[in-house]
């Protein structure tokens, strides 16, 4: 096995989802990572896993059903993917996800309207279990030749695919002598920022750029989260391996305006582009796009919650993944590349106990890029005060 794609495996097992000794390991990977999968497995034994379970998506699976099923049960997802989501948190156990495209292209052609109602292999007891925080969890990037060739077109696939493992290097830090101590420093760096922003105890959040003009409105407890996580237990983990985001749960009944989308959005295999969305009162009415506009519109009509906010993040421009200036077509690279809000369910952690209630709650979280060097934000205060958060993609508090 390569010594670098074992020192990888190692970073995302030690340090991002930091597995214990004993642990259960939920491993969700896709055909074309094998590699990495067994170097994963490998490590997460070595660091004293109990047992490591596997799980290999097949996308090809998901066109048959979406192409032949019959229209009733496109909804349908067995009980029993949720109750061992659910006995996962009850075993206190590891998760880690490798995330990124495996067939481009595969669902092209296919009924969007259709194709956006197949949620699966999302299920909505995932969200449960992180707002518990009874799993360790970490989602990275696991590069195969057909994502970097959709990321680099203009390469022979060999050399795409060895361009996109330099990215994946660079960006997880493991160019660093020590990519733990590395992240850590970033780690902390963002929660410094998230604490700055706390503090100012925002209403809402300005947008404001070409194309944007959107007001998210914040909760009274609403408070900004940053770099690391920890389980209820405990356990310190980096969800996201990597993360450049600070982010917080904002109020789904106070959005108002209009966002455009700054990046191309990697959804249900197909590429979303020029998306637009308009909202009043909270709800999305409008969606627009150049490219998978009916994905979008079947997701959040048929999952109730999806046409309300449940994340704002915002992300500056001294993180490693936007100074690239790439689009990796890969929601984790990407929406830590540019400030994003998501639409669907949102995370307890931000929010009091008096306002958790009021958060949104769906079986979709549909992240898209809305930051840029060229959207402004904005705090507004409580007494209408305006306080610049970000300009030019650079911290102002």
């Amino acid at each position: 096995m390569p010594p670098l794609l074992q020192r990888y495996a190692d970073l995302i097992v030690n340090f991002g989802a930091n597995v214990q000794e004993g642990q259960i390991v939920d491993l969700a990977s896709a055909l074309g990572k094998e590699d990495l999968t067994r170097a994963i497995t490998a490590s997460a034994y070595k660091r004293g896993a109990k047992f490591v379970d596997v799980y290999y998506w097949d996308p090809h699976l998901k066109r048959e059903r979406v192409q032949h099923v019959a229209d009733e049960a496109l909804d349908f997802v067995p009980a029993w993917y949720g109750e061992r989501t659910l006995q996962l948190g009850d075993e206190r156990a590891a998760a880690i996800s490798l995330s990124g495209p495996i067939e481009p292209g595969l669902f092209d052609g296919l009924d969007q309207e259709r194709l956006g109602r197949d949620v699966f292999p999302r299920v909505k007891e995932w969200a449960k279990v992180i707002n518990e925080r009874t799993v360790n969890w970490c989602v990275a990037p696991g590069p195969t030749k057909k994502w970097a060739k959709l990321v680099y077109p203009e390469l022979e696939p060999d050399a795409a695919l060895g361009k996109l493992w330099e990215d994946v290097i660079h960006v997880s830090r493991l160019d660093e002598d020590d990519p733990a101590e590395a992240w850590r420093e970033r780690a902390n760096a963002l929660a410094s920022v998230a604490e700055r922003l706390t503090e100012r105890k925002f209403d809402a959040i300005h947008l404001e750029g070409p194309g944007t003009d959107l007001t998210i409105g914040l909760l009274p407890t609403s408070e900004w989260n940053g770099g690391a996580d920890e389980t209820a237990d405990g356990i310190w983990h980096m969800s996201n391996l990597p993360t450049e985001e600070v982010f917080t749960t904002p109020d789904p009944e106070r959005v108002e305006g209009v966002v455009r989308a700054t990046m191309p959005l990697y959804l249900q295999g197909l590429i979303i582009e020029g998306l637009t969305v308009r909202f009043e009162g909270g709800h999305a009415v409008q969606v627009e796009a150049s490219a998978g506009a009916d994905v979008i519109r079947a997701l959040i009509e048929r999952n109730e919650g999806g046409d309300r906010l449940g994340e704002l993040a915002l992300v500056d421009r001294e993180g490693r993944i936007g100074a690239l200036g790439t689009v990796f077509y890969d929601t984790l690279l990407d929406e830590n590349a540019a400030s994003h809000i998501a639409l669907g369910s949102a995370y307890e952690i931000p929010v009091g106990e008096a306002d958790r209630e009021r958060i949104n709650k769906s079986t979709i979280h549909i992240d898209f890029m809305v930051g840029s060097p060229e959207v402004d934000v904005t705090g507004i205060t409580r007494d209408g005060e305006r306080i610049p958060v970000l300009r030019d993609a650079t911290w102002q508090v």
